[in-house]
């Protein structure tokens, strides 16, 4: 299945789509100020295509070719601001990738998925990845979701004039200091995402305000638009995982039914 075309969408002449005929395709795409890096990994040449047009109308370089182990290769000889991943690769498949890449770095990940199962929306989700979207999507959604992933990662690195300025939260043993980016819990420090740590950041401000999963998606991604609310649900288990001594029996965390979740007063 291939993303849903726009009016204006018009896949690149064969001679300019950068295909090297059987190897894996794996596009990177640099920003033209070359600070942006984009890792592309897709087993489907014909969303390749599709995708490397707009890409490159926005000023993107690509060059394409298709796996996992490749996608892994190419990722440890870069640095790389975004990966967008496809779920369903030849020879390692887009869950162990993602697992990997997320061992590895905490670079953004955005999962594409043609499959409709719940199980299957959040299998990236449940091993590191940021956000996903299922195919078929329009060009219009995925430029969205590229940009904003793009901002996130900016600010992470602290290249983004939107960085936080506020001072460190400290609640008990949990310290969240928001100009080192950085979580610790007992003196250690707690690796988390991007997106973890803008959740938990969001949370911790407004210590006992319910805050809507629709709320919590606008605070990290810009707006609520394309995006399944209960990916919010994935995010904070496995912040719970991370932060709580017992996750089942939240200390920061709760769930406020029907509603969203809080910080603890």
């Amino acid at each position: 299945m291939c993303p849903s075309r726009d009016p204006d969408v018009r896949p690149s002449a064969q001679g300019d789509t950068g295909y090297v005929r059987g190897s894996p395709l794996i596009t990177l795409l640099c920003v033209a100020n070359g600070n942006a890096r984009i890792l592309l990994v897709d087993d489907e040449q014909s969303i390749q295509t599709l995708l490397s047009y707009p890409l490159r109308k926005e000023g993107y370089h690509v060059t394409s070719a298709l796996d996992g182990s490749e996608a892994l290769q190419r990722f440890d000889e870069g640095r790389f601001d975004l990966v967008v991943l496809d779920l369903m690769l030849p020879r390692r498949d887009g869950v162990e990738v993602c697992r990997e890449l997320r061992a590895r770095s905490q670079v953004p990940i955005i999962m594409l998925t043609a499959k409709g199962s719940e199980s299957d929306k959040v299998a990236g989700l449940e091993v590191g990845a940021d956000d996903y979207i299922t195919k078929p999507f329009s060009m219009r959604e995925f430029r969205s979701r590229v940009k904003a992933a793009l901002r996130r990662s900016r600010m992470a690195s602290g290249t983004s004039s939107e960085r936080d300025d506020d001072g460190p939260i400290v609640h008990d043993d949990l310290t969240i200091d928001f100009d080192r980016r950085l979580v610790t819990l007992a003196g250690a420090e707690i690796r988390v995402t991007y997106v973890e740590f803008e959740i938990l950041g969001a949370l911790a401000r407004s210590p006992g305000r319910v805050l809507t999963r629709e709320t919590l998606l606008e605070h990290v991604w810009g707006d609520s638009e394309y995006r399944d609310p209960r990916t919010v649900d994935v995010h904070i288990r496995h912040l719970r995982e991370k932060i709580e001594r017992d996750p089942k029996e939240p200390e920061f965390l709760f769930t406020v039914r029907g509603v969203g979740y809080r910080f603890v007063e």
